[in-house]
């Protein structure tokens, strides 16, 4: 397999808001990553796989202390988060991300056949990449690097930046500690993968379909301008509410 000349790419959407990814990563699995700047603190919303650092990537946009937030504890956004300082993650999950037991696979044949059958993607094969990120990477031997959170943070808490604020919004369903940070002022909405516009994954171990369906009837009547996801491009409210409701109508709510 070929040596990435570069593992993440980014895209500045704003004065205030860079959008980073990992371009060799598989969609199925290629996490956006938030970097928000603020007056006193910055914000990175999510880690990615943690193949290649992303605190060497971002040296350029660190310039003050980072509060780094892993919306849920699923791999493909937390496998940076050990190489920051401040590590904040809802309580539902927090204590399963200080000795990390959850599934990391980045081989297509550990995932079941139906999941399988949706990773079919031109320069994708038995693998979930398709370079690597350095000459010494050793795919079979992946994992994630358990880390203790330094904030646990529950419904209504606050992420402050000096000029920006960002309140936790718990939104079960895809996992029980799948939360979003919500920024009434300017109707902004990290929404990890709690909605995001593409496959939602509501059956996997630690999903819960019924709390997924409440997060979705919540998030409907949310007065949002955007909505940066965990996956996919961005989107506004209109297509909340229509993703909202597609799922709903799927599972009859």
């Amino acid at each position: 397999m070929q040596i990435a000349d570069r593992w993440f790419e980014r895209r500045r959407l704003s004065d205030a808001v860079t959008l980073l990814w990992e371009p060799h990563v598989h969609p199925f699995l290629r996490c956006n990553i938030w970097h928000v700047r603020g007056r006193d603190h910055d914000l990175l919303v999510d880690t990615g796989l943690g193949c290649a650092s992303l605190k060497d990537e971002m040296q350029d946009l660190i310039d003050k202390p980072l509060l780094c937030v892993a919306t849920h504890i699923h791999y493909d956004h937390v496998g940076c988060l050990h190489e920051f300082e401040h590590r904040i993650m809802h309580a539902a999950e927090a204590p399963r991300m200080s000795d990390y037991q959850e599934f990391c696979w980045l081989k297509a044949d550990q995932f079941p056949l139906d999941y399988q059958a949706a990773f079919a993607e031109p320069g994708f094969d038995a693998y979930l990449i398709n370079a690597f990120p350095h000459e010494n990477f050793d795919v079979e031997s992946y994992s994630i690097t358990s880390t203790d959170p330094t904030r646990v943070v529950d419904e209504g808490d606050v992420v402050d930046l000096g000029n920006r604020t960002f309140e936790v919004m718990h939104l079960p369903g895809h996992s029980p500690g799948s939360m979003g940070l919500w920024e009434a002022a300017s109707g902004t909405l990290f929404s990890g993968d709690a909605i995001y516009d593409g496959w939602l994954l509501d059956e996997l171990a630690d999903s819960d379909i019924k709390a997924y369906v409440r997060t979705m009837k919540r998030l409907k009547t949310l007065p949002v301008q955007v909505v940066h996801g965990g996956h996919e491009p961005s989107f506004g409210r209109d297509r909340l509410r229509e993703i909202a409701d597609e799922y709903l109508l799927k599972r009859d709510a």
